[in-house]
């Protein structure tokens, strides 16, 4: 049986006759409320629970007054989706949040790996801006064109695989954007993986990064590839490595789609 609400279908247990328990995984984009969807806003405010990782429960927590909070450390995100079906399966309106893009390196994929465990429960993804498009305004116009988004994060990922996408993107003359560039334990990644595509990327290449992107601190620098390989960023980073039709200008970083001067393809 399917009950429509809101013009929204809505999955009913067919062996019980009831309406299953939703979650709502929620990207609350770079964290600053006022680049959250109207439609994220409004879900976090209507839960009962806001299940999250701290520093990303910290960023919202003028939305979550009242509520229940449950956070879990970075390398607990397993237990903190059995939480969040937990508290759904008592009646709960619950939320989960990621920064970004839920979908995107977010709690998305593995909220719905674990759903079959969980045959009372359905899942509706609320999206969020991700990082790489959320720093390139800041930026200027870097992503015009066909890029890769590559995470430098080798907790889930084998750094043998991250080398061969990096190369792969560059040999292709994409415009790439780095996720976690460095971190604690990682220092050097960002040397790394300029080290890895050096052979494809000019020295004089138009790059940029984005720090803290919509937060306070936030700092925007333009420089070239020779430049960003001796650079030393953080994990709340975003870097843009430009192709061939990516310049600088005014300190701003732009790639060219190919219109001619009369505005034709």
């Amino acid at each position: 049986m399917l009950l429509i609400r809101d013009g929204r279908i809505i999955r009913r247990n067919m062996s019980q006759d009831k309406e299953l328990n939703l979650i709502n995984v929620v990207g609350i984009g770079p964290g600053n409320i006022s680049m959250m969807s109207y439609d994220a806003v409004e879900v976090i405010k209507g839960s009962d629970t806001i299940v999250g990782y701290p520093v990303y429960l910290k960023l919202v927590e003028e939305l979550t007054g009242g509520k229940e909070i449950i956070s879990t450390p970075m390398k607990q995100e397993v237990e903190r989706c059995r939480i969040a079906f937990e508290e759904a399966e008592k009646g709960r309106k619950v939320a989960v949040i990621s920064s970004g893009d839920a979908g995107i390196y977010g709690m998305a994929s593995l909220m719905y790996e674990l759903l079959p465990e969980h045959p009372s429960c359905e899942i509706r993804i609320v999206a969020g801006i991700t990082a790489a498009n959320s720093g390139a305004a800041v930026l200027g116009a870097p992503l015009s064109v066909d890029f890769a988004v590559i995470s430098m994060s080798d907790l889930l990922t084998p750094f043998e695989l991250i080398e061969k996408r990096l190369k792969a993107a560059a040999s292709s003359d994409m415009v790439i954007v780095l996720y976690n560039p460095s971190s604690h334990k990682r220092k050097d990644y960002l040397a790394r993986a300029c080290e890895l595509i050096k052979e494809y990327i000019p020295s004089g290449r138009a790059c940029g990064y984005v720090k803290n992107i919509g937060r306070e601190g936030q700092e925007a620098v333009t420089l070239t590839f020779d430049e960003l390989s001796r650079t030393e960023v953080d994990m709340f980073t975003t870097v843009y490595i430009g192709n061939s039709q990516s310049y600088i200008e005014n300190r701003k970083m732009i790639t060219r789609r190919g219109y001619d001067k009369g505005g034709q393809l």
